[in-house]
C-alpha cells in the first residue's frame, strides 16, 4: 500500500510537471496544439529503404519521441511513426538557442523534424536535424522502457497505448487490414458485388445465436442487433444480383472467451446457380491466396503447428469424421433411441428434445473437432441442426453443408442453400417448436423472406467466413481480443 501511494505521489509529479512545460510554452507564444498541418518528406522506412538515393539530402520526418540519450550539447533521440523508428542525432551547434527547448521535450512528444541524412560511427542510419517542430505535446507518461506495456487487461483497454509500445501489435493491425482488403479485391476479381444490409432488423435469423435486443422510440418497437448476414443476402439473389457479399458486424448475446466476442466480423457470400462443392473451391482457393498475398507463403505456423495451405484440404463427411475418432458409426444408428444409448455409453451428453442427428453433433464437437489441424471440411451435417440447407437427395436425414476447420476450431460453414420455400416453412416450424421448449437460439419463421422464397431462388451456394478467427490464425494470435482493436470489456467500475 505504501509502495502505492509512493507511485502516485511520483506520477502526480510528473503529470505536473508536463503541464507547467505545457504552460510555459503557451505563454511564450509556443503552444503545441495550434499546428493542423505538418508536411514530411518520407516515412522512416523509406529513408532506410532508400538510403543510397537520400544520404547527404534534407529530409523531414514525424513522430512520436520514444528515447532521448546524451547530454551536454549533443544527443540522440528515437522518433516512431507507422512505419517504425529512425534515430535523430541533434546538436547545439546546428539548432543553436532551439537546442535548449529540445532538451525539454518529453517521451511522447510528437515532433516534425528535418536535416540531412547520413550514418553514424556504429552504422546507424539517422537523420541530423537542423530545424524542429513541437506538434504535440503528450501530458500522460508511457510505460516504462524495459517493461513496456505487458498487462493484457490494460493493453485491451488502452489499445492506443498499446500500439505505440509494441511493434507486434502494430503488425498484427497492419495484416488484419491487409487480409480483408486482398479478400475484398480476390471476391471483387471474381465477379461478386459488395453490398450493405441492415444491422437494425425485426427479425434475427440464419444462425443459432441469442440476439441482443433494443427499442426503437420513433416506431415504438423492439428491434434487434443482427447476428447473421444471410437472410437479406439470400434476398438479393432473389432479386437476381447473382453474386454478393457482405463484411461487417454481428452481434451474438453470448460469452466472452478466446475465440468469442460478442460484436464479430463476419463475411457472407451467395452465389446463384452453385453449391456446396462450389463454395468449397471458392473457400480453398481464398484461402491460399489471402495467405500468399499477406503472408508471402501458404504454409503458416500457429502456436507451433505448422498448417499447409498450399496441399489440397481433406474432405470428410460428419458420419465419418465420428467413425474416426469415436469409433462410432451412426450410418448403423437409425433411432433416438439407439442414438441415446450410444451416447450414455459414451459419456455425451445431450437434452431431452435432442434428435439422432444433433446427437452425432455431439460426438462430432466432443470427439472430433480438436483433432481437425489441418484444414478440413466436414460435410453432410445431420438435417436437424441445419434448417436453411438442402437435403441430400440420396440420404434426407443429411445436407449438402460443411463446416470448415483448422487448428481444431470453425473457420467457415456453408450450405447448398435451401429454396423450397414449402420445405423452408416446415424447417421453420421445427425451430419454433424449439423455441417454445426453451431454446433461446432457435430461429423464428421471417415472413418476407418466405415470401422471397415463394417469388423464386434459384440454386444457390453460400458460405460465412469467421474474419477475426482467420486474422488470428494469419497473425499467430492467441486470442480474438489480440486482432480486435476494441474487443468488449467489462467496466472498470464493475
Amino acid at each position: 500500500m505504501q509502495q502505492q501511494q509512493v507511485h502516485e505521489t511520483d506520477l502526480s509529479e510528473i503529470l505536473q510537471v508536463r503541464r507547467d512545460k505545457l504552460k510555459d510554452l503557451q505563454d511564450a507564444g509556443k503552444d503545441p496544439f495550434v499546428h493542423v498541418k505538418f508536411d514530411r518528406t518520407h516515412t522512416t522506412k523509406e529513408i532506410e529503404d532508400n538510403y543510397a538515393e537520400l544520404e547527404g539530402k534534407t529530409v523531414t520526418v514525424v513522430g512520436r519521441l520514444m528515447s532521448k540519450r546524451g547530454m551536454g550539447k549533443v544527443m540522440f533521440c528515437d522518433v516512431q511513426d507507422i512505419d517504425g523508428r529512425m534515430q535523430l542525432f541533434v546538436k547545439k551547434d546546428l539548432l543553436g538557442d532551439e537546442y535548449d527547448a529540445f532538451k525539454k521535450l518529453d517521451i511522447g512528444d510528437i515532433v516534425g523534424a528535418s536535416g540531412e541524412v547520413f550514418t553514424t560511427q556504429t552504422g546507424q542510419i539517422s537523420v541530423k536535424i537542423d530545424q524542429y517542430t513541437l506538434l504535440s505535446k503528450s501530458l500522460q507518461p508511457l510505460p516504462e522502457k524495459f517493461h513496456g506495456l505487458t498487462d493484457t487487461d490494460t493493453r485491451y483497454r488502452q489499445r492506443y497505448v498499446d500500439l505505440i509500445m509494441n511493434a507486434e501489435v502494430k503488425d498484427t493491425f497492419i495484416k488484419r487490414s491487409k487480409i480483408i482488403s486482398t479478400i475484398r479485391s480476390y471476391l471483387n476479381q471474381q465477379g461478386f458485388l459488395e453490398v450493405e444490409t441492415p444491422m437494425l432488423v425485426s427479425n434475427a435469423g440464419g444462425a443459432a445465436a441469442r440476439p441482443f435486443e433494443t427499442h426503437f422510440n420513433a416506431l415504438n418497437e423492439d428491434f434487434k442487433l443482427r447476428i447473421s448476414l444471410e437472410l437479406y443476402l439470400k434476398r438479393l439473389i432473389v432479386g437476381g444480383l447473382e453474386k454478393v457479399y457482405e463484411i461487417g458486424r454481428v452481434f451474438r448475446n453470448e460469452g466472452l472467451d478466446t475465440r468469442h466476442n460478442p460484436e464479430f466480423t463476419l463475411m457472407e457470400l451467395y452465389q446463384a446457380y452453385t453449391d456446396y462443392h462450389g463454395m468449397m473451391d471458392l473457400t480453398e482457393n481464398l484461402y491460399r491466396h489471402v495467405a500468399q498475398e499477406v503472408l508471402g507463403t501458404t504454409k503458416i505456423v500457429y502456436n507451433g503447428i505448422e498448417m499447409d495451405l498450399g496441399k489440397p484440404f481433406e474432405r470428410i463427411t460428419m458420419v465419418e469424421a465420428v467413425k474416426k475418432y469415436a469409433g462410432v458409426d451412426f450410418d448403423q444408428i437409425h433411432t433416438v433411441e439407439e442414438a441415446r444409448a450410444v451416447a450414455k455409453e459414451h459419456h455425451v451428453e445431450y437434452e431431452e428434445h435432442h434428435k439422432k442427428g444433433d446427437i452425432l453433433n455431439l460426438f462430432f464437437e466432443d470427439y472430433a473437432e480438436e483433432h481437425l489441424l489441418q484444414p478440413t471440411f466436414v460435410m453432410d451435417h445431420p438435417i436437424e441442426i441445419s434448417p436453411l440447407t438442402k437435403k441430400k437427395p440420396e440420404n434426407p436425414e443429411y445436407v449438402e453443408r460443411f463446416e470448415f476447420f483448422m487448428n481444431g476450431w470453425e473457420m467457415a460453414n456453408a450450405y447448398s442453400e435451401l429454396n423450397d420455400p414449402i420445405d423452408q416453412r416446415e424447417r421453420f416450424r421445427a425451430q419454433e417448436e424449439l423455441l417454445a421448449l426453451g431454446d433461446e437460439e432457435a430461429n423464428t419463421t421471417d415472413e418476407d423472406f418466405m415470401n422471397a422464397l415463394e417469388i423464386g431462388m434459384p440454386p444457390t451456394g453460400g458460405i460465412g467466413f469467421g474474419i477475426d478467427r482467420m486474422c488470428m490464425l494469419l497473425t499467430d494470435s492467441a486470442a480474438i481480443r489480440d486482432v480486435l482493436l476494441f474487443p468488449t470489456m467489462k467496466p472498470l467500475d464493475k
